[in-house]
């Protein structure tokens, strides 16, 4: 069991820095990262192309987001769309 959560910890990342958004409130980098997210998968999937190098995109957004934000988006809702 223990092997198994130190495994989880070896292999956790979390957002990197991003020079666009220097200050302690990421939320505009949340919401840039998801829709980044979106743009590419939406791109990459017209051109039927593997969207496989979006997932950077969604891991980051995932751990900048907080999880509320991140279970209601499976409706289709974020919190900056009406």
């Amino acid at each position: 069991m223990s092997d198994h959560i130190e495994e989880k910890i070896k292999n956790y990342r979390t957002a990197p820095f991003d020079a666009r958004f220097p200050n302690t409130n990421q939320t505009r980098n949340c919401y840039q990262n998801y829709l980044d997210f979106h743009r590419c998968n939406k791109a990459l999937t017209a051109r039927e192309q593997d969207a496989a190098p979006c997932d950077w995109y969604q891991r980051v957004y995932k751990s900048l987001c907080p999880i509320s934000w991140v279970q209601q988006n499976k409706n289709n809702w974020f919190s900056w769309r009406s």
